[in-house]
């Protein structure tokens, strides 16, 4: 049985490595053992407006309730390019939460963090793990660069689509549409929501996929119809067992530490060229950094 959640400890934990930088990190934050405990993490990304604050508060209550998940919830909002500071109106969205014995909701700035993420998320993620939640689910600032980036931090990724999105469908051919393992056509009690979806299925089975792969299906949500939620919590779940069964989790290690050091790089290579802009690029490493650099960023 799990210890009672310690709301406050977290809470400061969080804050102290949402405000970090990479050398308070590389000091405080031990990386996460092999075969350690970790979350599920199901991520949640889409345009601006098309309803994903509400839909994760919706699907944390539906699956902290329905089996007795300790379900946490990090929502990123994009930060001021000056002050660095946010809004966080995820929270305000996700007020229905608050109460929730095993719910914990975090808003995040997504500060120095250009990918749609935010600065220490690795870490952050960690810190949840040692709190036993049991899920994450991750909301990211919205489609862009986020969708490949949190493609690599999560277990399974959700793009919420507006019916109303039109064109925009057509865009994200050769880029979401090939990572999404679900498709969901929120405010689905809006007019042309079906015909959306139907278009949405039709563009996804153009995405050339090998053979037994996962097919990322399309469904219709609404905030409004918990038997939307339902569906999508059970497609979530789908996905998981499907996951189990091809034995990606050490690719799945891999590519997160690769997320990880890329971070920490370029966190530590701005920071560098800030403090020092002329002696930055006279450094002994330069050389070394740059190969590490293109290792990574390498097929």
């Amino acid at each position: 049985m799990k210890p009672p959640l310690d709301r406050r400890r977290l809470g400061r934990a969080l804050s102290e490595l949402a405000n970090a930088g990479v050398s308070q990190v590389l000091a405080q934050s031990p990386l996460p053992q092999e075969g350690a405990a970790a979350a599920r993490r199901i991520g949640l990304t889409g345009a601006p407006g098309s309803g994903k604050s509400t839909l994760a508060g919706r699907l944390a209550l539906h699956r902290a309730h329905a089996s007795g998940r300790r379900v946490g919830v990090l929502a990123i909002d994009p930060s001021s390019p000056k002050t660095r500071g946010a809004i966080l109106g995820d929270r305000i969205r996700m007020d229905e939460l608050e109460g929730s014995e095993e719910i914990f909701i975090r808003s995040l700035a997504s500060r120095s963090s250009s990918d749609g993420l935010a600065d220490n998320l690795p870490e952050l993620l960690d810190t949840m793990d040692r709190f036993a939640f049991d899920e994450v689910l991750l909301e990211t600032v919205g489609v862009g660069q986020a969708e490949y980036a949190v493609r690599t931090l999560v277990d399974t990724l959700v793009l919420v689509l507006p019916p109303d999105a039109g064109d925009a469908i057509q865009a994200m051919k050769a880029g979401i549409m090939e990572v999404a393992d679900i498709f969901a056509v929120n405010k689905a009690d809006l007019p042309h929501s079906r015909k959306f979806a139907a278009e949405v299925k039709r563009v996804a089975s153009l995405v050339r996929r090998t053979e037994g792969a996962w097919a990322p299906p399309v469904l219709l949500t609404s905030t409004s119809d918990p038997g939307s939620i339902a569906a999508l919590s059970d497609a979530i779940d789908r996905h998981s067992e499907w996951q189990g069964s091809t034995g990606a989790a050490a690719r799945k290690r891999r590519d997160r530490g690769r997320y990880r050091l890329r971070r920490w790089l370029e966190r530590g290579i701005e920071a560098a060229i800030d403090r020092q802009p002329d002696s930055f690029f006279d450094m002994p490493a330069r050389e070394q950094v740059a190969g590490v650099l293109k290792q990574l960023v390498s097929p």
